[in-house]
């Protein structure tokens, strides 16, 4: 069995696999005719959530079209796994209950890169932004893929470089879309919906943001007019949908790996490219998923709606977003990352059959959490929260861990627990000084950032861009320290763009310090804190 359309012909060799059952030489036809859907981010989460949302629908005849997928951060993406495989990935999907799904998805009809150095796959991208058919594009490019600026307000060198050339000779990602978008806008200023579904706050907002200020440096430099940025400010022609995307998608996993291989899979290596993207034919996740977009497209979309995408307002989107973030998900998966670093665990699901660790999470969300959710309607928070504590992270199947879940957590802190401070604080009838847990994980952060596991053991930090400045402010602070250490930590938890507030200026400030001194006292303390906390 090998990934490509030439085996999926012998449809009694994938016996197990569910297969695309829509005629795929009318919908390739179809789609580079008269495109409708371009989305750029070709990575894991794209190939086995949006990409599996569009074959429901081509599988059930409710769309005529696939994907054009684009790539502009990491080439080798579609060089080394979309190209040899026709486009297409094996989806294998992780239950909590043991069992396994496996599909192929052929949704992706076309993928290139975006580089205008690749003439034929960039002619793909503006021969498909000329077109008045093309409806939606959608974003997996990352967080980090709509910024501008580095942490001091510059701008970064690259963009500087690009601003100064004419936009037809522009090479970072943001401004190539923003030519593409010029290119329509010369052509027939036809409407569109750029959607972003990356996992951050407002991601549409962001996109449109980024896509304005270089429209902007264009403008200045001459090489587009005023009659552009009107275009992309005007959302009756061109929208920026917000959103919010949930689905766990670890890396390959090798016991995923060598299940396929017993099935007589063939292509199932995993390949690291040159900029570290982990990557492999097949994609594995846990079976929950969750999209929720804000219903603005002047140009129609598809009936995502049919494939189990909540379409609304802008607020019942916010409401979702910040239910998940602030309550239901991520607050839980960061104090499992942090604690799990700390305490040597390598997989989340690990970390649920650690009596503290799951009374911790069980704490964080229904008890310090749900008072100040803000029910969004939708989705029940209690509901969502019960599937991510009894289903979704304590899956033994899945292959996450808590060092990728630490990667960024500086980024993260302030909207997972910052929000419910803030919360309580203007609440009239809660007491932020009943917060237990959410101090305690601050700590936890604090500790972690010393790279020393609870039994003395030096470990590697996960990637995160404020770490160089973050340590040096622990200086001296080592593993059995004692003391008191509220004037060294105050500069630090005064931080309000890592904490969400001055945590120095709050009832919590004391809980912070005497959870920190308390675990850097000796080894053990960690574990002994984290068990005093939670049965105070």
């Amino acid at each position: 069995m090998k990934l490509n359309l030439e085996s999926l012909k012998n449809r009694e060799d994938w016996k197990g696999y569910r297969l695309p059952s829509f005629d795929y030489e009318k919908i390739k036809k179809n789609t580079m005719e008269n495109p409708k859907w371009i989305h750029f981010g070709s990575g894991n989460i794209f190939r086995i959530f949006p990409a599996k949302l569009c074959q429901r629908l081509l599988d059930a005849g409710l769309y005529d079209s696939g994907i054009i997928a684009g790539e502009g951060f990491d080439g080798e993406i579609i060089d080394r796994i979309y190209k040899p495989h026709d486009n297409l990935t094996l989806a294998v999907t992780l239950k909590a209950d043991g069992s396994i799904d496996k599909e192929v998805i052929a949704s992706v009809i076309e993928a290139v890169k975006c580089d205008r150095n690749s003439k034929e796959e960039w002619d793909v991208l503006e021969k498909a932004f000329r077109n008045p058919s093309l409806q939606m594009v959608s974003f997996t490019i990352t967080e980090k893929g709509y910024a501008l600026y580095n942490p001091a307000g510059e701008l970064f060198p690259f963009y500087q470089a690009d601003f100064a050339k004419p936009i037809d000779e522009s090479g970072v990602f943001l401004c190539c879309l923003t030519y593409l978008l010029y290119l329509r806008y010369r052509e027939n200023a036809a409407p569109l919906a750029l959607v972003s579904m990356d996992n951050c706050s407002h991601n549409g907002d962001k996109l449109k943001a980024a896509v304005q200020t270089i429209a902007k440096a264009y403008l200045e430099n001459g090489s587009v007019d005023e009659g552009f940025l009107s275009y992309i400010s005007d959302e009756t022609k061109v929208s920026f949908p917000i959103s919010m995307i949930d689905k766990i998608t670890p890396r390959p996993d090798e016991s995923v790996r060598e299940m396929l291989a017993k099935d007589g899979f063939e292509d199932n290596e995993p390949i690291i490219t040159s900029k570290h993207t982990y990557i492999a034919p097949f994609v594995n996740a846990e079976e929950a998923e969750y999209l929720v977009i804000e219903d603005k497209f002047p140009a129609g979309r598809p009936a995502l709606e049919k494939a189990g995408v909540y379409f609304c307002d802008r607020e019942t989107v916010d409401k979702v977003e910040r239910m998940k973030v602030t309550t239901c998900l991520n607050p839980l998966h960061t104090a499992l990352a942090l604690s799990g670093c700390l305490l040597g665990y390598t997989l989340i699901s690990k970390e649920m059959q650690d009596e503290d660790l799951c009374k911790m999470v069980h704490i964080l969300g229904y008890k310090e959490g749900l008072p100040v959710v803000t029910d969004p309607g939708i989705i029940k928070p209690k509901d969502f929260i019960d599937e991510v504590l009894e289903k979704r992270i304590p899956n033994p199947f899945m292959p996450d861990t808590p060092q990728r879940i630490a990667t960024d957590t500086s980024q993260k802190l302030s909207i997972r627990f910052g929000e419910t401070i803030k919360s309580y604080m203007a609440s009239s009838t809660l007491d932020v000084s009943s917060l237990n847990v959410v101090p305690l994980v601050y700590a936890l952060y604090l500790r972690y950032l010393l790279a020393v596991d609870d039994d003395g053991n030096e470990f590697t930090l996960s990637p995160d861009p404020m770490t160089d400045t973050l340590q040096p402010m622990l200086k001296g602070i080592t593993l059995g320290s004692t003391g008191d250490f509220s004037s060294q930590l105050r500069p630090l938890l005064s931080n309000e763009k890592i904490f969400g507030l001055d945590v120095s200026a709050t009832p919590l400030f004391r809980k912070v310090v005497d959870d920190f001194t308390a675990m850097v006292s000796g080894k053990g303390m960690v574990r002994k804190t984290i068990h005093s906390v939670i049965n105070a």
